[in-house]
């Protein structure tokens, strides 16, 4: 059942439910129906460990723990872990900066590298099919919606 056919269902009562508690809930219901269909295409690397992989690449230099951590939204300890999975498995070098020995930097591999190559078309079949019939102006208003929640959240946090 997709989320329109729960919501029109009738089987759960969402009157009453304030709009941004709503919208928080199909995130979240979003988020782990997203997570499963890229873990279930993604053979070899979780969806958590392809993000950290796509994040790396945006940066225009190696990236350290601490900025791929700020980048991901996630912890230092939770990106640590993401990133010695993808070690293991050959994606991914971590090594000492040069000019801090303290930091570690990271780097794609070959191997990752040519990896994503292979999976270039899938995954790019994907997304068009998730954003069939979204339009540019749906886009971009989601998208500044989602940073404006997110700066807010930031704000919260910061206070504590």
């Amino acid at each position: 059942m997709n989320i329109k056919e729960v919501i029109n269902s009738g089987k759960v009562d969402f009157t009453g439910i304030e709009q941004s508690y709503f919208l928080l809930g199909l995130l979240s219901a979003f988020d782990n129906r997203f997570q499963a269909v890229a873990d279930g295409t993604m053979q070899e690397i979780s969806w958590k460990q392809f993000f950290a992989i796509i994040c790396i690449n945006m940066c225009k230099e190696k990236p350290t723990i601490k900025e791929l951590a700020e980048i991901m939204g996630s912890s230092h300890q939770n990106v640590k872990q993401i990133l010695l999975k993808l070690k293991k498995k050959g994606f991914v070098d971590i090594t000492a900066d040069e000019s801090d020995k303290r930091k570690q930097r990271i780097e794609l591999t070959d191997y990752c590298r040519a990896f994503c190559a292979k999976n270039d078309e899938m995954t790019m079949k994907i997304m068009k099919k998730m954003f069939d019939d979204v339009s540019e102006e749906q886009l971009q208003t989601t998208i500044q919606t989602i940073i404006q929640i997110g700066d807010n959240l930031q704000e919260i946090q910061g206070h504590e």
